[in-house]
């Protein structure tokens, strides 16, 4: 169940009232007439179970209250008491529940604010990634994984493919390209410090190098796993279960791919380096792709499956 808070102009609030009344999803109602300042208006409070509310937010978008007012949404944790089981049955396909859209782009577009500390997170990541490459430590390059932001630009990118957003999409890809090119120029250059101060580990430089191996040597495995990965970015995305987009972030090789590319320059590990610069764009495009894909078939199915 969802919460929302509308500031609405005086000459729209009997309008908006007669469609929340006629929708059986809506209760809770309250009018506060001439009660809002900044902006003016009448203040209209009420809850709407969540397979109602896109038909109920579409509404109130196409009234223009988005526009010229304010619409605030909050989700309920929970209420007393329960909603009645035939209620909540219909507010769901099998135990689940259609995605609330204005919330899931809402959440998509709050987390692709590129601030200076998304590009320094993406500099961090790429140090620790090239630290577990040069020791082949697997633990510090999923570390890096975790630490690394990239995949709030990627569903970005794929949410401005999905709504047809180009400013959307060039953006993301933009920052995508600035982001791990920072990625790579800070990696070389730590790398060519660890060169030139005689620190490299002996098996790297004996050739020894099964981490890098790994992320350098893109194969039919790569691609499953970012295909799954991507769609297990959407679906936790759209039904807000963080511990499934966590396993997105430790599963996909970008940023340690990022950071291979500058430790194998530094090194003059040409092949390495093309192989870890393919890895990257393979996972990022397929990531993309599939993320731009999977939003589409879960509009589509959901629409399908809308209870009546």
């Amino acid at each position: 169940m969802l919460h929302i808070r509308v500031v609405s102009p005086a000459e729209l609030t009997d309008r908006l009232v007669g469609r929340l009344t006629a929708e059986p999803g809506v209760a809770n109602l309250v009018v506060s007439r001439a009660a809002a300042a900044r902006p003016d208006g009448d203040a209209v409070q009420f809850d709407v179970l969540n397979s109602s509310a896109n038909l109920v937010l579409a509404q109130v978008k196409e009234l223009g209250l988005d526009r010229v007012s304010s619409v605030v949404v909050e989700p309920v944790e929970a209420t007393i008491p329960d909603p009645p089981p035939q209620v909540t049955r219909r507010a769901s396909f099998h135990g689940e529940r259609a995605p609330v859209w204005d919330l899931v782009e809402a959440r998509i577009r709050r987390d692709a604010e590129y601030a200076p500390s998304f590009f320094a997170l993406l500099a961090f990541a790429g140090l620790i990634g090239a630290c577990g490459i040069l020791t082949n430590s697997q633990i510090l390059i999923v570390g890096a994984m975790v630490v690394g932001p990239e995949y709030a630009a990627i569903i970005s990118v794929a949410l401005g493919i999905d709504r047809r957003d180009g400013a959307a999409v060039r953006r993301g890809l933009l920052v995508l390209l600035a982001g791990f090119l920072l990625a790579v120029l800070v990696t070389m250059l730590f790398a060519l410090c660890i060169r030139w101060s005689g620190h490299t580990p002996e098996l790297y430089l004996k050739g020894v190098r099964p981490v890098s191996d790994l992320i350098n040597s893109p194969n039919l495995f790569s691609v499953v796993v970012a295909v799954v990965a991507g769609l297990v970015g959407v679906v936790s995305l759209t039904t807000a279960r963080a511990g499934a987009l966590i396993g997105v972030f430790i599963s996909v090789t970008t940023i340690p791919a990022a950071a291979d590319i500058g430790v194998s320059v530094a090194y003059g590990s040409w092949r390495e380096a093309g192989g870890s610069t393919l890895q990257l764009l393979l996972n990022v495009g397929l990531l993309i792709g599939v993320g731009a894909a999977a939003l589409r078939a879960q509009r589509v199915i959901w629409r399908n499956l809308a209870p009546g």
